[in-house]
Formats: C-alpha cells, sequence, structure tokens
C-alpha cells in the first residue's frame, strides 16, 4: 500500500514548514504549494534531505484554474489525497473601511476563503476515496482570533474571510462525515512566523502581555496539533475548532 498523502497550501515557510516536515516524518508523502518558489524549493531539498518524498507545485491559489492543474498533477503522481490542510492564507495589509478599494476586499477574501473552496472542491473526490479505504480522510481549515474579536485595526476584511471559513468549515464537517472525512478547524494565536514579518519586532515582543502563557506560539506546537488532528486518536472530532494560542483567547 503507498504511503498517505498530505496536500498542503501555503507551505514553504513558518507553520506550513513545520507541518510538512512533522507529516514526513510520520510517514506521509509531502504535496505542499507555495506561491514562493525560492522558499518552496528550499523546503523541498530540506524534505528531500530527510528521505521525505515529496513535490512542490509554484503558484496562486486564488486561482480557480491552477488549483485544479495542481491537484490533477498531485494524483497523477501519487493516486490518492489522503490529507488536505488549507494554510495558506495573510492578512493582506490594512485597510479602514472608508479607505478601502474594492481590489483590496477582494484580494483578502480570494487568499482566505475562497482559495480555501478551489482547494476543498478540488480534493474532496479524492478525501472520499481515501476516507471510503480507511475512514479517517482528514480537512484542516485554518481560521483565527479575529473571526471571533474582529481583528485588530484596519483587519475588518481578514476577519470577515476568517469567520466565512469558520462557517464554511462547520457546514463541511456536517455534510462529509458520512464519507469518511472528517472536517476540523485550528485557530492560531500569535505565532513566531514570518507572518509577521512587516511588524516592527519590539510590538511583537510587546504582544506577549497579552498572552497568559507569557510567550508567543512555536510553528512547532501548531504543527503538533494538526498532526494529532488527522490521526486515529482524534477520530470523533468532527467541526471542531482547537484553539493554539497560550490562553489568548479561550471558546
Amino acid at each position: 500500500m503507498s504511503k498517505k498523502v498530505l496536500f498542503i497550501t501555503g507551505a514553504a515557510s513558518g507553520i506550513g514548514r513545520c507541518t510538512c516536515l512533522k507529516f514526513g516524518k510520520n510517514g506521509y508523502t509531502i504535496a505542499f504549494n507555495d506561491y514562493n518558489r525560492e522558499n518552496g524549493e528550499a523546503l523541498l531539498r530540506e524534505l528531500q534531505g530527510e528521505g521525505i518524498e515529496a513535490s512542490f507545485y509554484c503558484g496562486d491559489i486564488t486561482k480557480e484554474e491552477f488549483v485544479n492543474d495542481m491537484v490533477t498533477k498531485c494524483l497523477e503522481t501519487y493516486g490518492r489525497i489522503d490529507v488536505v490542510i488549507n494554510n495558506a492564507g495573510g492578512l493582506g495589509g490594512r485597510s479602514k473601511i472608508d479607505e478601502m478599494t474594492t481590489e483590496f476586499y477582494n484580494r483578502v477574501m480570494d487568499l482566505n476563503m475562497t482559495s480555501a473552496f478551489y482547494v476543498a472542491r478540488a480534493t474532496v473526490p479524492a478525501l472520499k476515496k481515501a476516507g471510503a479505504e480507511h475512514g479517517n480522510a482528514s480537512l484542516i481549515n485554518i481560521t483565527s482570533i479575529a473571526a471571533y474579536n474582529g481583528g485588530g485595526p484596519g483587519a475588518s476584511v481578514y476577519a470577515a474571510s476568517k469567520a466565512a471559513v469558520l462557517g464554511w468549515s462547520k457546514g463541511l464537517a456536517k455534510e462529509l462525515i458520512g464519507s469518511g472525512i472528517r472536517v476540523n478547524l485550528i485557530s492560531p494565536g500569535t505565532i513566531d512566523t514570518p507572518f509577521h514579518s512587516a511588524t516592527a519586532r519590539e510590538i511583537v515582543e510587546s504582544w506577549k502581555n497579552q498572552i497568559p502563557a507569557g510567550r508567543l506560539g512555536k510553528p512547532e506546537e501548531v504543527a503538533n496539533v494538526l498532526a494529532f488532528l488527522t490521526s486515529e486518536q482524534a477520530s470523533y472530532l468532527v467541526g471542531e475548532t482547537i484553539q493554539i494560542n497560550g490562553g489568548q483567547m479561550m471558546d
């Protein structure tokens, strides 16, 4: 029997990179995407250096045709997809409502919500096949604290996009569990990754004061939760959102 395949977007750095390494060391074949070719090729070399079979698909997951082509190529190469993680996303910048352009709004929604829809729609047939074979296929989407509290200044559309992902994922969880696919979410807090590279480091460090755990999260800590969610140990978790934020928000 061939190895299980992880298909993950936005994975060349931060949480995605750690997740690829975690799943690869757990015996998965890794099919990952990112728009940054340099970072993606570096991760591909790193994975292969660890003896992990992997493929890198460079491109923009807000483009429907690219997503469909990427999934087709993955299935042609490996013949299966067992776990899908919609990790790609981002703040996209900050804008007040009275200054916000339609282009900005669409870009942020496309990056966080529409891309996840494209990937889920393209991969669900393969996940259904995996679910029928071993009953433990997984689709994991990423929401955010912003989905609950509206986000920081100028991040209202980011908050809306992540709230959309949250509600949509719960609907998918109900729809797909009968096919052996478990849909769940994670909601990372302030994780120390390149996501915050545009923010001055002293500001990032100051955020620790708002976190009961007194520190920023590590990307490896998120990867560990993702590995658990896709394992047999989480077989009765459906439509759940796991907060990974050091106590910054509890629900």
